[in-house]
Parts: C-alpha cells; sequence; structure tokens
C-alpha cells in the first residue's frame, strides 16, 4: 500500500499569483514506496515542498488526476514552462472547500462558526477526501 499526499510550495503559490492562476496551487501525488519528501524534491522547480496530509491508499495516478479534474481544475504542465512536466498540480477554489466545509458542519447538526477562515490543512482534507470517495 502507498501514500497519497497533498503537499505545498510557498514559492510556487507566489509563482501561480504572478501568473494569474491565484495563490490556491496545491500538488497531489501518490507514492508506492518511500516518503512523499523524496518524491516532491525539485517538483516543478520548487525546492520548498512541505506535505500537509499524507493517507495511506491504494490508488494510482490516472485516477487520482481523474477524480480531482472532476472538481478542480489540473493545471496544465505542459503550458506553463515552470512546472516541468509535473503532474498533479491543482488550482483550488476557495469556495468549493467552504461549500464543502459547511455541508460537512450542518450534517453533524452544529452551527457555523462566526470567524470561518479556511487554512491549507483544511484544502488537504478537502483533497483527500474527494480522491478517497
Amino acid at each position: 500500500m502507498g501514500t497519497l499526499y497533498v503537499a505545498v510550495s510557498k514559492s510556487l503559490q507566489e509563482w501561480g499569483a504572478d501568473v494569474g492562476l491565484g495563490k490556491l496551487i496545491y500538488k497531489v501525488g501518490y507514492v508506492a514506496e518511500g516518503k512523499p519528501d523524496d518524491a516532491l524534491s525539485g517538483v516543478a522547480g520548487a525546492e520548498d515542498w512541505k506535505v500537509l496530509l499524507a493517507s495511506d491508499a491504494e490508488i494510482d495516478e490516472q485516477t487520482i488526476l481523474d477524480r480531482l479534474a472532476v472538481k478542480e481544475k489540473i493545471v496544465d504542465p505542459n503550458y506553463y514552462p515552470r512546472l516541468k512536466g509535473a503532474k498533479g498540480i491543482v488550482k483550488v477554489t476557495l469556495a468549493s472547500v467552504e461549500n464543502s466545509m459547511l455541508v460537512a458542519i450542518a450534517l453533524e447538526n452544529r452551527d457555523a462558526p462566526k470567524n470561518f477562515k479556511v487554512k491549507p490543512v483544511d484544502i488537504a482534507h478537502y483533497l483527500i477526501r474527494n480522491l478517497l470517495k
């Protein structure tokens, strides 16, 4: 069994904001053996990758990309030279994460907090949850 992970790079997010993609850019991937940190070395020209969330799963990369494409926009690595062919870079919309969190809160019969703010770890939970459905 391998590891499904969601990672973030501050430098890639800054680049994404500069080129019009926005700051909510994450890397979703799968490693069959080893740590996700080893697989992230130098991906998309960034060295500051940080794994936000990892989960044990039995899934392949094409299934990941297919499931991601249903809910979020996958960034085309051939269109942006900086990505250097990196697969699994996804642009997340904040509204979809917020809606997902609010629905989960409502289903648990809890009241939504007044200071509702989405954190990067919440986005990682959202992505992993959608991939493992």
